[in-house]
């Protein structure tokens, strides 16, 4: 069992790995079991088919970073601080991303969105799930700082949705670009987006 469970795990991480660098729908069954060392016929014992295994690598990788964003946005620290500590360490991810490989890899979900979104329902579905639940992530650290004052916004969940989609959009100019200044605005662009008002550490900092 354990063994068998090693070779679908090295599966996935080869797939993101190769999905990460390249994209998926260039990717064959035989190239993602070599990165992953495993027998071919490895794949279509654990997975179906590729869109099953496009489900599996988005639930995983948006497991590991749902664990990140909580332990972020969940913290102790005032509402538009952890907000703002989201932003930098999503920069710092891509800016180690860039070190390793030598460009910017972007957001999976981003990259697959616009690749696979209108090729199958399923993936699409699952995106919007991911993103959904990114948004109400947001919404509740902005509803949080709604509370305090620290923000004009008349609907939060409208707020967070826009705040989401800037954060994918910087992330998404910093991979065409290949350039992690890309993302230098995110806060600044943040506070416009939400009406705020800059905290004091903000502005000591800026």
């Amino acid at each position: 069992m354990g063994r068998t469970s090693d070779a679908r795990e090295k599966i996935l991480a080869a797939a993101q790995s190769l999905i990460e660098l390249r994209g998926y729908s260039a990717l064959g069954t035989a190239e993602i079991c070599k990165v992953a060392g495993v027998p071919k016929g490895s794949f279509y014992y654990f997975f179906e088919s590729k869109e099953a295994l496009a489900l599996a690598v988005l639930d995983e990788h948006w497991a590991a970073q749902r664990r990140e964003w909580t332990r972020i946005l969940g913290g102790d620290a005032e509402p538009l601080q952890r907000l703002r500590q989201l932003f930098q360490e999503t920069e710092a991810g891509q800016r180690a991303g860039q070190q390793s490989c030598g460009t910017v890899s972007g957001c999976m979900f981003g990259n697959l969105t616009l690749e696979m979104s209108n090729q199958t329902e399923a993936i699409r579905e699952r995106l919007q799930h991911i993103f959904d639940a990114q948004v109400d992530m947001v919404e509740e650290v902005i509803a949080g700082a709604q509370k305090r004052g620290e923000v004009a916004v008349s609907d939060t969940h409208e707020a967070a949705r826009s705040v989401v989609a800037q954060l994918e959009g910087q992330v998404l100019f910093a991979k065409l670009y290949n350039d992690t200044g890309r993302l230098n605005p995110l806060w600044t662009n943040c506070l416009a987006i939400l009406g705020a008002r800059m905290p004091e550490e903000a502005s000591a900092t800026n």
